[in-house]
């Protein structure tokens, strides 16, 4: 999915004073080799204040290829009674040679629930309104018209109660005839409930939900893009994320829901949809369908008019889950697990980091005591999956103040990632005395001893910014420029970077922790993101994998892109996760739901990838090279 370069692809226009302030949540039809765009446009303010600060009209305008518009003008002005007060958010579908443009029309001020409602306005060539219309007499927003008769009826979909919640997304049927569907809906809304749409798409009591764009008819169903808003009715308006989702509903029963997406495939991002007259908004009101893909057209923080492209079976996937099941686990997971015998590895096994050497798979993974402290293992792999050498005793343990245990806790060294340079290796791993912030330490062994098993480990250092909680770090294995890239977790939230000379000899007072990527919030990483396996060379840029917490506490796994010569450049990132918790191993254990890959090796174009599950198995799964970043955008 791809926002289009020329956003916002409609801006507001100074010289035009009902459309200075705003112009967003556009609806977009295609007819006759044009586009044409009705979009909501708000006015500079009105100094007498009878209208308030500002009022809404819809304009129209035209475009050739769908992104350059132009011949700007009015279309639907408030002039009636129920609309005085504003005509907003035109949702439009063209149908047996009329064009249907419902909108919100207010007819109170302040706006009250009682006063928005919804009107029509019908015209058979977008040059002028012929007719205009009441729809509802009752409190809606957001109603469209089915670009086809169901059952030989016209048809339509409206959220109902979108101002005195909770609101609800029905199907009505409605006559041939406009000017009777005040009445008729009027007798629709005596028994709405049993026209909603089923079961309810809400996951929680506090999220709100309005039609989106128009639906557009697939082989499997009707296609809904709808606005979902998490958080909605929390006492913080700041608490609310507006996210765009999908419902595929039944061709012949629209009311019944077919599939639906788990979490939003779009959130406010870019600087135009974090930034306006209502800040973190996109809006979906508008699609498009091509041959094989879509054009979403969609407001942006309520100021402009915006286009994302999509795959049209990608839409799908995402509510198959599909997307999600890149990566094959093997059949024999988990690959190492707890050992009761021996008490420094006899609670948890997890986290691993891995590396190839000599046709073999090493992972070093992390090991957790009776007492909770955590020291770094040992094991050997031939094929990637079957251990066939697994040390007794830890490899590394905790030696430096700053990782002995303080109080009793959880302490040590955690979570490793390894890489190799010239001829060492070096270890970059989480140091934790259970008092003090964790900090990254980095520690090295020349490969020789470590393929000897002597364990000579160099003193380890802190390279973590003074006084700031900091892990999940590596550095991208060769100099950019004559300096490393240092990937780490500093603040707990944002993947950030440093540039660093030396893996010796570090400044810890001059590293800025620039932020490099950042949570989406709402998605599947929205709560925090950290960096999972070191980063891995390839011909399309730096993979690196990156875990992702999301806000009911679920870890996966996901993966991005840097550019090769300028790897503070983000190429693409993964839309979905590449892999969750499904296993029991993976969701039931020390910390339930739980994928947390440290490590991952590339042999013959196939991507091992080592992970802790639930936080207290080792795992592995395995997927093309090529399949992981086919998927990142």
């Amino acid at each position: 999915m791809r926002r289009c370069s020329s956003n916002p692809i409609l801006y507001p226009v100074r010289e035009h004073s009902w459309e200075a302030y705003a112009v967003f949540n556009p609806s977009v039809i295609k007819k006759g080799g044009y586009y044409y765009m009705l979009y909501r446009a708000v006015s500079s303010s009105d100094l007498l204040k009878k209208q308030g600060s500002s009022y809404s009209s819809i304009g129209i305008a035209k475009s050739r290829d769908g992104v350059h518009f132009y011949e700007r003008r009015r279309f639907i002005i408030p002039e009636k009674d129920w609309e005085i007060f504003g005509c907003e958010d035109p949702r439009a579908t063209y149908l047996e040679g009329r064009y249907y443009i419902f909108y919100t029309a207010i007819s109170t001020l302040p706006p009250t629930a009682e006063g928005i409602r919804v009107g029509v306005a019908v015209s058979r060539d977008l040059k002028q309104v012929e007719e205009k219309y009441l729809v509802t007499s009752f409190n809606a927003k957001a109603m469209a018209l089915f670009p086809e008769r169901i059952n030989k009826k016209l048809t339509a979909i409206l959220t109902v109660h979108t101002d005195k919640p909770p609101a609800y997304i029905a199907i009505a049927q409605l006559s041939d005839d406009p000017s009777q569907w005040i009445y008729e809906m009027n007798e629709w809304y005596r028994e709405f409930m049993n026209y909603v749409l089923t079961p309810d798409p809400r996951r929680s009591p506090l999220d709100h939900i309005e039609v989106g764009a128009p639906p557009i008819k697939l082989n499997d169903g009707w296609l809904l893009i709808y606005s979902y808003i998490q958080n909605y009715f929390s006492p913080r308006i700041e608490d609310r994320i507006f996210g765009v989702e999908a419902l595929l509903l039944d061709l012949d029963d629209p009311r019944k829901i077919i599939k639906k997406t788990s979490y939003p495939f779009m959130v406010p991002e870019e600087f135009y949809e974090k930034y306006g007259n209502v800040p973190n908004v996109v809006f979906p009101t508008s699609v498009i369908r091509g041959r094989d893909t879509i054009r979403l057209y969609y407001g942006a923080a309520d100021t402009t008019c915006c286009l994302l492209t999509a795959k049209t079976n990608e839409i799908i996937k995402i509510m198959d889950g599909e997307l999600n099941r890149v990566f094959e686990r093997y059949s024999g997971n988990p690959i190492i697990k707890p050992r009761p015998e021996h008490d420094w590895e006899s609670v948890s096994t997890f986290n691993p980091a891995a590396i190839e050497l000599e046709g073999k798979i090493y992972i070093l993974y992390r090991a957790l005591s009776s007492d909770k402290t955590s020291t770094i293992g040992l094991a050997v792999t031939e094929d990637g999956f079957n251990i066939v050498e697994r040390l007794d005793e830890p490899i590394y343990v905790p030696r430096e103040k700053f990782e002995m245990k303080l109080t009793p806790g959880h302490s040590g060294c955690e979570d490793p990632r390894i890489v190799k340079i010239d001829d060492r290796l070096y270890m970059f791993y989480t140091a934790y005395d259970n008092v003090h912030p964790p900090k990254v330490a980095v520690t090295w062994i020349t490969v020789e001893d470590f393929l000897n098993r002597n364990w000579r480990w160099a003193t380890p250092k802190i390279i973590s910014p003074p006084d700031i909680d900091d892990k999940n770090a590596c550095v991208i294995p060769e100099k950019i420029n004559g300096k490393y890239l240092f990937i780490h977790r500093a603040g707990g939230i944002n993947i950030c970077y440093d540039y660093i000379e030396s893996l010796e000899s570090v400044n810890t007072s001059e590293l800025l922790s620039i932020t490099l990527l950042a949570p989406r919030q709402g998605m599947w990483d929205g709560k925090k993101i950290g960096l999972a396996a070191p980063p891995i060379k390839t011909s399309q840029g730096w993979l690196v994998f990156y875990h992702g917490l999301s806000h009911d506490n679920v870890y996966r796994v996901g993966a991005f892109l840097l550019d090769l010569e300028n790897p503070e450049k983000v190429i693409g990132r993964t839309l979905h996760p590449l892999l969750e918790p499904v296993e029991y191993y993976e969701k039931e254990g020390y910390v339930k739901n739980v994928v947390f890959p440290c490590g991952a090796v590339v042999k013959n174009g196939i991507v091992y990838l080592y992970y802790g599950g639930a936080d207290t198995y080792v795992c592995a799964a395995r997927a093309p090279l090529r399949e992981v970043l086919s998927r990142i955008s």
